[in-house]
C-alpha cells in the first residue's frame, strides 16, 4: 500500500493532528489508555528522579573562584583593538631558526624564514582617526591563510610602552582574525535554513538545542569543576536534555514518548560500557594541552571522569537520531499495513534499522576522523605500526568513544523497535479492526 500525504503527517507528532494514532489522547478505548499509563508510570518518575538528582548534584558555586587570565587579556599601557586590512606590504622575516620538541620527545628543525613569505597589515583600527596601525603577521599565519585587504583582524598596541616596541619590525602585534560577521551569518543562515524546512518542527528542535546547552553549561560543567561524578552528573545531565530536546521538538506523543523510553535505555547501556572502558583501557584524559591546563586549575578534578562524561554527551546526538527514526519507521509502517503482525511489524522495522546503523557507524567514525585530522596526520609520522598508533595515549580517547558510542546507539535500535511495536499494536487493538480496503479507501 502507497503512503499518502496523510500516512506523512503520521511522522511529525503534534502535526498530525489530535486524531493521529499515535497522540497521547484520541480514539482506542481501554487499550490506548492503559499504554499512556504505563509510559506515564515509568516516565514520570524517572523524570521525577533525574530533577531531584539534578538538585542533589548542583553546583554550590565554589567554581566561580576558578579562573583564567583572559588569553586577550592586556596589562598596563597595551590596548587591544579590532581593525580592517587595508594593504598588505611585504617584510624581512629576519633571522627565525629554531628547534621543535614534539610529544614523542623528538627534536626537529624549524626555520619560519624558509618558504615563508613574512608580510605586515596596515590596519585602520575601528572607532574612526586617521593614525593606521602597521600589523606583523606572524609567518606561521601567512603561511597558513593569506591576509588581503579588507580582512578583519585584532591586535595589539605596544606604541605607549616605555621604549616603544622594543625594536620590533612593527608598532602593532597580530592577536586573531576578528570572526563575529561570518559565524553570524552562517548562524542565521542555519537558522533560517532549518525553519524553512523544517518550519515549526525546526525552530522547536533550535529551541530545544538552546535549552541542552544551558543544560550542559550551567550544571553539568559547574559540578565537573566542583569533583562532581562524573558517571552520575552526565547521566543525569544527558538524560534531562533527551527529555527537554524530544519533546519540545517532537510534541508529546505516544512515537516520541517510546523513543525517549529507547533513548533513555540507550543512554544507560552507553553508560554502562563507559564506565568499563574508560577504565579498562586506562583512559587518563591527558590527550591534549587543555587537560594539563585543567589539571592545573582544578587538581581535584578527575580527568579520566572527565572522559567518562564526554563519552555519554557525544553519543546524544546520533542517538537520539536513531531512536526517533525507529520509533517513526514503526508507526508509518504500522499506518502502511494495519493487518501486519507484531512480528512482521518489528521485522519490517529492523529492516530500516540494519541501514540506519551502516551509516551511523559511518558518521560518528568520519566525524570523530575530521574533528582530530591534524592529530591524525602527525601522528602518521611516527615510526610505529598503525595498531600502536590507534592505540596511543593521543588517539585512543577518540577510538574508545567511536566504539562505546556506536554500541550503545545499535543495541538502542532492537529495543526501541520493540518498544514501538508493542505500543503500536496495543493501540490498534483498541481501535478496533482495519480492513485493509478500508484502510487503502480512507487514506485516498
Amino acid at each position: 500500500m502507497a503512503l499518502t500525504d496523510e500516512h506523512a503527517g503520521h511522522g511529525h507528532g503534534l502535526e498530525a493532528g489530535p486524531a493521529a494514532d499515535d497522540a497521547l489522547t484520541g480514539p482506542g478505548g481501554a487499550p490506548r489508555r492503559r499504554v499512556v499509563l504505563v509510559l506515564a508510570a515509568i516516565l514520570v518518575p524517572v523524570t521525577v528522579l533525574l530533577v531531584a538528582a539534578m538538585a542533589a548534584l548542583w553546583p554550590s558555586g565554589a567554581h566561580r573562584e576558578m579562573t583564567l587570565a583572559d588569553p586577550y587579556g592586556t596589562s598596563s599601557g597595551v590596548s587591544l583593538f579590532s581593525g580592517t586590512v587595508t594593504a598588505v606590504e611585504p617584510r624581512d622575516c629576519g633571522p627565525q631558526a629554531g628547534t621543535l620538541e614534539t610529544p614523542g620527545g623528538a627534536v626537529v628543525g624549524r626555520d619560519a624564514a624558509a618558504g615563508q613569505a613574512c608580510v605586515d597589515a596596515i590596519v585602520d583600527p575601528d572607532g574612526g582617526g586617521t593614525d593606521r596601525a602597521r600589523v606583523a603577521i606572524p609567518p606561521e599565519v601567512g603561511a597558513s591563510l593569506d591576509v588581503e585587504p579588507g580582512d578583519r583582524l585584532r591586535a595589539l598596541d605596544l606604541t605607549a610602552l616605555p621604549g616603544g616596541t622594543g625594536g620590533q619590525s612593527a608598532d602593532h602585534v597580530f592577536v586573531d582574525f576578528e570572526r563575529t560577521v561570518p559565524v553570524a551569518a552562517l548562524a542565521l543562515l542555519y537558522a533560517l535554513v532549518v525553519v524553512l524546512v523544517a518550519r515549526w518542527r525546526g525552530l522547536r528542535a533550535i529551541l530545544g538545542l538552546g535549552l541542552a546547552f544551558a543544560v550542559l553549561f550551567w550544571f553539568m560543567v559547574p559540578a565537573l569543576f566542583e569533583g562532581g561524578p562524573p558517571l552520575w552528573i552526565g547521566l543525569v545531565g544527558c538524560s534531562l536534555i533527551m527529555v527537554v530536546v524530544l519533546y519540545f521538538a517532537h510534541g508529546f506523543s505516544l512515537r516520541t514518548t517510546t523513543a525517549l523510553l529507547g533513548t533513555l535505555i540507550g543512554l544507560g547501556l552507553t553508560a554502562l560500557l563507559a564506565l568499563w572502558g574508560t577504565d579498562a583501557a586506562y583512559l587518563t584524559g591527558m590527550g591534549d594541552e587543555y587537560s594539563y591546563v585543567l589539571a592545573s586549575v582544578a587538581p581535584e578534578v578527575r580527568l579520566s571522569g572527565i572522559v567518562l562524561c564526554g563519552l555519554l554527551v557525544a553519543g546524544l546526538g546520533v542517538l537520539n537520531d536513531v531512536t526517533i527514526t525507529q520509533s517513526s519507521a514503526v508507526w508509518e509502517l504500522q499506518a502502511a499495513d494495519p493487518r501486519a503482525s507484531a512480528r512482521d511489524l518489528f521485522a519490517a522495522g529492523m529492516r530500516i534499522g540494519r541501514d540506519h546503523i551502516a551509516s551511523t557507524v559511518y558518521t560518528i567514525a568520519f566525524a570523530s576522523a575530521g574533528a582530530a585530522l591534524p592529530l591524525l596526520m602527525v601522528v602518521s609520522l611516527y615510526d610505529r605500526s598503525l595498531a600502536d598508533t590507534l592505540l596511543s595515549g593521543e588517539l585512543v580517547e577518540e577510538v574508545v568513544r567511536i566504539l562505546v558510542g556506536s554500541i550503545g546507539l545499535v543495541l538502542a535500535i532492537p529495543v526501541t523497535t520493540a518498544i514501538a511495536v508493542t505500543v503500536a499494536k496495543t493501540v490498534q487493538a483498541g481501535s478496533g479492526p482495519r480492513p485493509a480496503a478500508a484502510g487503502e479507501d480512507r487514506h485516498r
